[in-house]
């Protein structure tokens, strides 16, 4: 596994307040939104802030699990993405002989890419996932879909 982090998900429990905070407030751009769904805000060289509805993100990672209580810290996950749908299982592996536990093994989720989820020995969350859509270009923001060409590219 690379030493690397990709996206860092925050369980919100009001969506549209920290759409507010967030993108009105403080101006962040989204890179990718779905209204009323998830926003993805690039804040660093291939790094995105993703804010998704806290119940959805822990039905995510724990389907069978009862709600986390509101006095608990909000629900996040640091990310970690890979090339190949067989890389999401190894790094899964790796992290358990590493000592860590796998929360959800290796599957396609709900959004239909295939991920896992694990947490590190003090219990912080990781989503190990492969999603071919998503592009880290080189000037390092990200987009859903082709990698950009290159201005010079031949059309």
């Amino acid at each position: 596994m690379q030493p690397r982090v990709d996206i860092i998900t925050l369980g919100v429990p009001d969506l549209a307040a920290a759409r507010r905070f967030y993108v009105d407030g403080l101006g962040w751009k989204p890179t990718m939104e779905v209204p009323g769904e998830i926003i993805f805000l690039l804040i660093g060289h291939g790094l995105v802030l993703g804010l998704w509805h806290a119940d959805k993100l822990e039905h995510d990672i724990a389907p069978d699990s009862p709600a986390r209580p509101s006095t608990q810290p909000a629900s996040m996950t640091l990310a970690h993405n890979v090339g190949s749908e067989a890389e999401v299982g190894e790094v899964l592996n790796i992290v358990e002989r590493a000592g860590g536990t796998v929360l959800k093994p290796a599957q396609r989720g709900e959004v239909g890419f295939w991920h896992g989820f694990f947490a590190d020995p003090a219990g912080l969350r990781w989503e190990v996932a492969h999603n071919p859509s998503w592009v880290i270009n080189a000037d390092g923001t990200v987009s859903i879909g082709a990698p950009e060409q290159p201005e010079h590219a031949a059309k």
